[in-house]
């Protein structure tokens, strides 16, 4: 594998880990359904919502015209959707092979 892919996977790895812990943490200080009411009933809490789904839209288009096998692209739009950026961070692990070779300067 080269460097390149080995750095992204290793990135991702880590921030999938600390976000994983955040969310056991949080999920032990707020009911979850309580904050997200309290984040939407806010004015900037909704934009941070509008934010982050549209960031989830955004990178369901880039999976799904990065893969090739719609089973794979389905199963990432139900973990998008249910698991946040944590499915964005193990599906980033799982092809920074293939997102290595892409940002590798080209061989002259």
């Amino acid at each position: 594998m080269p460097q390149t892919a080995t750095l992204i996977r290793i990135a991702a790895l880590m921030a999938a880990a600390v976000f994983a812990g955040v969310i056991v943490w949080a999920s032990g200080r707020a009911d979850l359904f309580a904050s997200f009411a309290a984040v939407a009933a806010d004015p900037w809490g909704l934009v941070a919502l509008i934010d982050l789904y549209l960031g989830f839209a955004v990178t369901a288009g880039l999976v799904a015209a990065f893969e090739r096998r719609a089973p794979v692209v389905l199963a990432f739009l139900v973990a998008l959707f249910v698991l946040g950026n944590l499915a964005t961070l193990a599906w980033v692990a799982w092809r920074a092979p293939s997102i290595g070779r892409r940002l590798a300067p080209p061989i002259r």
